[in-house]
């Protein structure tokens, strides 16, 4: 009989904090559920699109108004994901991890990950209270948008074509050119 072993996110805290994961390179890995998992190396087209994002969230938004941070990890009750690009309230984390409270907007980018994005992802972030979570569909052009956490689920769906153009609730003044992003002319 085999056993999983299981971590905490303090026991994964604490053994990146003591270099334990060095001896893996330049691996991104993420806790989730308790477990290690190793993301995909990003292909060309997912970076173009978290490029694209990252220049949108820093064109889009001010210090006063958000930190912008790409695939950067935060704290989600247990759990030590990594989204790729995340919008969080305006203040250092020098200190501490910034924790699902802190997130004012988050966005995956989603080429090969789709269903983990909008299922275990989903219902994780909605479970830790991530007021607004966005993925990037990349497969199909278009955009999920989950918003109003109410603990357990996102109340509120909404699938975005590329005529539409989202904004976030944190600035409804940057809107998001879906046609633009997914170059649909």
């Amino acid at each position: 009989m085999s056993t999983l072993f299981r971590l905490t996110g303090a026991e994964f805290d604490s053994m990146a904090e003591h270099g334990s994961f060095d001896v893996l390179g330049p691996k991104t890995i993420e806790l989730l559920h308790g477990e290690l998992r190793f993301m995909n190396p990003a292909g060309p087209v997912h970076d173009d699109y978290i490029d694209y994002m990252n220049r949108w969230s820093m064109t889009n938004t001010s210090e006063s108004i958000a930190n912008i941070r790409v695939q950067s990890g935060f704290v989600c009750d247990d759990h030590r994901p990594e989204p790729d690009v995340v919008w969080l309230k305006p203040r250092r984390y020098g200190r501490t991890r910034p924790t699902a409270p802190d997130v004012l907007l988050l966005i995956e980018v989603s080429d090969s990950s789709l269903t983990i994005d909008l299922g275990e992802k989903a219902d994780m972030y909605a479970q830790a209270g991530v007021d607004e979570y966005w993925v990037i569909d990349i497969p199909n052009q278009r955009l999920h948008r989950m918003l109003e956490s109410d603990g357990k689920v996102y109340r509120t769906v909404d699938i975005l074509m590329p005529l539409q153009t989202p904004a976030p609730s944190c600035n409804p003044n940057a809107a998001l050119n879906l046609a633009e992003l997914f170059e649909v002319h």
